[in-house]
């Protein structure tokens, strides 16, 4: 790992103490069964791949592996902002098309940049392309940029004063499990935006202009101050950018966080998915797994040695040597598991591990094909070493001593 994607983000909590909605991998709704190769990080983070490379894998990998859930909780926290932006302008929206009185105050300069903006519910609406996709945050960072400034930027919000503010921080990066331990935030699996559920008190809209202040200063205050609870590590340029965007300029649009979401995109990209891929697509085993497979795997076969040649010396006839079969299997099957990094079997019934002793199943057709072809392969050596230990030990003469 380089200097971005480490010392922070240590948290050990289990399975156990998930929140409900995180409890078990959900499948993604945008799914390409026909994809003949490993899925690139973006794939992972917009839900379009299945186990064991999904997000939910990925978000356990960053937790107990790698070590850098931050990261990936603030690139979440992020994305869901602009959601919460997106919603917030689509309910102005949708006032504009009824003419509702409150936006027949609002500027007609207002009403034409709403207009520019699709509703994301609409199947027609904005591409999915990287440019098409930029273009359309900068017009929604334009448009809110520009209602700050109509209402004489009367949207400075204190996160401790308001009830959005504290509802927010009831689903905060410092919730603790029954042991004390940080639970991962709700962001990770959250639906609240396509469902139309918010925190918001506002009458007219479901989303108010005070929740993205919130929102915003949230995400500065959990992972950017220096000194805050989980702080990330990023430029010092940048990072004084967003401080002074928030707290001087009073921006609270998505554009605002833009460079340090590439940024954490980009160290997750080199530093945290190469190793993510060698785990799940290449191997079904976590680190703590392998580790009491190398253990097993040297006990049996330190056992299977031993009784192996004190059988030779006593001279003992060969059907009493054929208890060597027991530890010389064992110990070669988990001595190739350790290597490998891969349980044979269990990969060829279609499961992979994604915490210790929890196991799921292998639904990303591309990596069941590979993580097939990958266990037959330590399957077949196994067997030739474990034979060929067999029969060593089980035809050689004896000499009794």
């Amino acid at each position: 790992m380089s200097t971005a994607l480490n010392g922070h983000g240590q948290t050990t909590d289990r399975r156990s103490q998930l929140p409900p909605q995180m409890s078990s991998p959900s499948p993604p709704p945008d799914v390409d069964r026909r994809r003949n190769r490993l899925p690139t990080l973006n794939e992972v983070l917009q839900r379009q791949t299945m186990a064991p490379v999904d997000l939910f894998s990925f978000y356990i990998y960053m937790r107990d592996q790698q070590r850098s859930v931050d990261y990936l909780d603030f690139w979440l926290d992020v994305t869901q902002h602009m959601s919460l932006c997106r919603h917030y302008v689509r309910e102005l929206r949708r006032s504009v098309l009824v003419e509702t009185p409150e936006l027949e105050k609002g500027s007609k300069r207002s009403s034409m940049i709403l207009d520019q903006f699709a509703d994301p519910n609409d199947p027609a609406g904005p591409s999915t392309h990287k440019d098409d996709t930029k273009t359309s945050n900068q017009q929604l960072s334009a448009y809110l940029r520009q209602e700050r400034q109509e209402n004489g930027g009367n949207n400075q919000h204190s996160p401790h004063s308001s009830l959005g503010s504290e509802q927010s921080g009831a689903r905060g990066s410092g919730d603790r499990g029954p042991n004390g331990e940080r639970l991962p935030r709700a962001s990770f699996m959250s639906n609240g935006l396509q469902n139309g559920t918010t925190d918001s008190n506002s009458p007219a809209h479901t989303v108010a202009r005070a929740d993205l202040r919130v929102s915003a200063e949230n995400i500065l205050y959990t992972y950017l101050l220096p000194g805050s609870e989980r702080e990330i590590i990023l430029p010092q340029g940048m990072l004084n950018d967003i401080i002074a965007s928030i707290e001087e300029d009073g921006r609270d649009d998505p554009e605002v966080f833009d460079a340090a979401k590439d940024y954490t995109f980009q160290a997750m990209e080199r530093d945290a998915f190469p190793g993510f891929l060698r785990s799940k697509a290449l191997g079904n085993l976590v680190p703590p797994s392998i580790m009491a497979r190398r253990i097993l795997g040297l006990l049996s076969l330190f056992g299977g040695f031993w009784a192996g040649f004190a059988l030779i010396f006593l001279d003992k006839p060969k059907h009493i040597r054929c208890w060597l079969i027991l530890p010389f299997t064992i110990g070669v099957y988990c001595l190739a598991s350790d290597q490998y990094s891969i349980d044979p079997i269990l990969a060829l019934l279609g499961f992979s591990e994604y915490t210790f002793m929890n196991w799921s199943r292998i639904r990303e057709p591309f990596v069941r094909r590979l993580l097939n072809k990958r266990a037959s392969m330590v399957l077949a050596c196994t067997i030739l070493i474990g034979v060929a230990l067999i029969i060593l030990f089980i035809f050689v003469p004896g000499k009794a001593l």
